[in-house]
């Protein structure tokens, strides 16, 4: 079940260089990213439209790729301009194209109708450029469908007992009630859990003495993305009141992407505004957040595993479920109305592809 007008995660932007490929499965569809002579990104089905062998398995030519199965020449359009011992080349032969934007360090790639794609709907991530926040790259890969890993994002109450050490805290912050707020386009969750531990991952970086406010407050909009501002300041200092003493401020960013009905890739980054010119700093909540994701993808893999045994499993739901479940419906709800909107398109007549 899978949502096609949107934008989604393609990946990081260092990740395609000048001169490189970078295959990846996207909603089922194997798409290979590359950049033009002047850097812009484009992005082809990763299929030759000849034979069907993987482009990725190309070369660049300037602002073209040419299949190395047999020759096949395609501008960044998708449009086939050379043919070896062929001068005639039919308007068909062309390979499918997405449209992909770069924008704030990462690629975003419109895998549905192309002429819907408004650059506009892409979800604002400033932090990941701004010279007044820090933060290094992060990816990993899920062998489970990634609606596990939404349920996950969108029930932060997990977080003391599978992030004891990293992110989590004390048992309190769970106890502590979120706000839950539907969107147009996902779920609002606000969360303060007032006068606690700070969470190891902080004390690392930012020691506090005594007890910290902490507050998490997110947009988990569609088809996947994860945007939080969270922190803590220390207890009274009026964080609740917008006020940010001595606080320790961060800016996460996540994004999921599906590969296939049974995996997904894991985009993600912490972006913090202290300690800014130490590295180190960086580098340690970095880690820590590596460490936690790493919890989180061994505790969901397994819960995929044990669901799969199970197909007629039903889940019973809590308090702490609702904004899962308006996610979820909410999916639900935009994948049955592209189908819909499908199914109501008028017939067009299908010539026979024209022979080479």
């Amino acid at each position: 079940m899978f949502i096609k007008n949107c934008w989604y995660v393609a990946g990081w932007a260092s990740e395609v260089g000048a001169d490189d490929f970078i295959a990846r499965t996207f909603i089922g569809v194997p798409v290979v990213m590359w950049r033009d002579s002047g850097g812009r990104p484009v992005a082809f089905e990763d299929r030759c439209c000849h034979r069907g062998a993987p482009l990725s398995m190309g070369r660049r030519e300037g602002d073209f790729l040419r299949c190395m199965y047999h020759g096949l020449k395609f501008d960044r359009d998708g449009a086939c301009v050379e043919i070896p011992a062929q001068d005639r080349i039919p308007d068909s032969v062309r390979v499918n194209t997405f449209p992909i934007v770069e924008r704030h360090k990462w690629l975003w790639i419109w895998m549905g109708e192309a002429d819907k794609a408004d650059p506009a709907l892409i979800p604002d991530t400033p932090w990941l450029s701004s010279p007044d926040w820090r933060h290094l790259e992060g990816y990993t890969h899920y062998d489970t469908n990634y609606l596990l890993i939404a349920d996950n994002l969108l029930d932060l109450a997990h977080l003391p007992y599978v992030h004891p050490n990293t992110l989590g805290g004390p048992a309190a912050y769970a106890e502590s009630p979120a706000q839950i707020e539907a969107l147009d386009n996902g779920v609002r969750v606000t969360r303060w859990a007032m006068n606690i531990d700070a969470p190891p991952f902080v004390q690392k970086v930012k020691h506090y003495d005594g007890k910290v406010d902490r507050w998490n407050k997110y947009d988990f909009v569609l088809p996947g993305v994860f945007l939080m501002d969270s922190g803590m300041a220390p207890t009274g200092t009026g964080a609740a009141e917008g006020k940010r003493d001595n606080a320790a401020e961060f800016r996460g960013c996540q994004a999921l992407t599906p590969e296939t009905e049974n995996s997904t890739h894991y985009f993600f980054c912490h972006p913090h505004n202290f300690a800014i010119d130490q590295p180190e700093v960086t580098a340690s909540i970095h880690q820590s957040v590596v460490v936690a994701f790493e919890e989180d993808r061994r505790m969901i893999t397994a819960q995929s595993r044990s669901l799969d045994l199970r197909p007629d499993f039903n889940m019973i739901p809590i308090r702490a479920d609702r904004a899962l479940g308006l996610f979820r419906s909410l999916v639900k709800k935009t994948v049955d109305g592209e189908t819909v909107a499908i199914s109501a398109a008028p017939r067009k007549n299908i010539a026979m592809t024209e022979a080479l």
